[in-house]
C-alpha cells in the first residue's frame, strides 16, 4: 500500500500571501479520500490550516488518514509554516485521537448553551450600564495587546498573534463602541466598576437562527472569587434574550481552568475542540 496526495484542483494563492488547496488521498494512485488545507486568514500566511480530511469509510483504520495528515502538513511547510491547527467538532473521538496521536495540543475550544426564556435578576447590590465612549478607548488599546498575549502563550508567534488580535478587532467593531448588534456593559458595585462584557448577536452559519456570542467577559482582579464572572454571564444571557435570541456561545482558551468550570456549571456544553501543533 502506497498513500500519497494528489490534487484535485489549481493553487489557489491572494495578494497577502494566502494560499488553499484540495488533494485526493490516493492508495496505490486511486482516489481513497480528500484532504483541504490553507493558510490561516487569522494568523497570516506563516500559520497553517488542516481544513479537512476524510477516508472513505471501507478504506478506514489502515494508517491512510495519518500518512495524509503528515503529508499534508509537509506542503504546509513548503509553503513557509510554521504552525498548523485543526478544529474537531465534539462527539468525533476518532479525529480527537489522531490529531492527539500525531502531536496536536488542545488550544481551545467553543462553547454553547441553549437559552430558556426567564432571565435571571442580578445579585443584590450589584447594577450594571453600558460602557462610555471614553472607557471604551481605553479598553481597545488593551484588549487589542491582551488578546494578542494570550495567543502567544498558547504557542502562537508574536507576529501571528499580533495580526490576529489586530484583524478580530477591526472586523468585529468596525464602528467601534456603535457596531449593530454588539453590546458592552459594565458591573457595578457601591460606585466601583467591577467587570465589564462584551456580547454580540450573529448568524452561526450562513441561513442559521441569530445567536448570541461571548466576546470578552473580565472581572478586575481585585474584585475577582466574588461571584462577578457568574453575574456578567447571566446579565450576556439576559442580553440575548432582548435579542430575540435563545442560544449563546463563546470561546475560551483550554488552559482557563476557572473559566471552563464556571461556563460548565452555568450549563455550557463543547462544540468544537481547537488544536494546534509545531511543524
Amino acid at each position: 500500500m502506497t498513500t500519497t496526495l494528489r490534487p484535485s484542483g489549481p493553487l489557489q494563492q491572494g495578494d497577502d500571501g494566502a494560499r488553499s488547496r484540495r488533494y485526493d488521498v490516493c492508495d496505490n494512485g486511486r482516489p481513497v479520500g480528500a484532504v483541504a488545507i490553507s493558510t490561516d486568514a487569522a494568523f497570516g500566511p506563516t500559520a497553517g490550516v488542516l481544513a479537512s480530511l476524510a477516508v472513505d469509510e471501507a478504506r478506514r483504520r489502515r494508517g491512510r488518514g495519518t500518512i495524509a495528515a503528515l503529508a499534508a502538513e509537509e506542503v504546509l511547510r513548503g509553503w513557509g509554516c510554521t504552525r498548523v491547527r485543526v478544529e474537531v467538532p465534539a462527539g468525533n473521538e476518532p479525529a480527537r485521537r489522531l490529531a492527539s496521536a500525531l502531536g496536536y495540543t488542545e488550544r481551545s475550544r467553543n462553547m454553547a448553551k441553549r437559552l430558556g426564556p426567564d432571565a435571571a435578576p442580578l445579585p443584590a447590590g450589584l447594577t450594571a450600564r453600558p460602557l462610555s465612549e471614553e472607557e471604551f478607548a481605553v479598553w481597545r488599546q488593551d484588549a487589542v495587546r491582551t488578546y494578542a498575549q494570550e495567543w502567544v502563550e498558547r504557542g502562537a508567534e508574536p507576529e501571528q498573534a499580533r495580526l490576529k488580535s489586530e484583524r478580530d478587532h477591526a472586523s468585529l467593531l468596525p464602528d467601534g463602541l456603535a457596531t449593530e448588534k454588539m453590546r458592552f456593559e459594565v458591573l457595578v458595585r457601591a460606585g466601583e466598576v467591577v467587570g465589564q462584557l462584551w456580547v454580540g448577536l450573529r448568524e452561526p452559519e450562513p441561513g442559521g437562527p441569530p445567536a448570541g456570542f461571548v466576546f470578552d467577559v473580565e472581572v478586575r482582579a481585585e474584585h475577582r472569587g466574588q461571584g462577578h464572572g457568574r453575574a456578567l454571564m447571566l446579565l450576556a444571557e439576559d442580553v440575548v434574550r432582548a435579542w430575540g435570541a435563545d442560544r449563546i456561545g463563546l470561546h475560551v482558551f483550554a488552559s482557563n481552568t476557572p473559566a471552563l468550570k464556571l461556563y460548565e456549571s452555568l450549563g455550557y456544553t463543547t462544540t468544537r475542540y481547537n488544536l494546534a501543533k509545531a511543524l
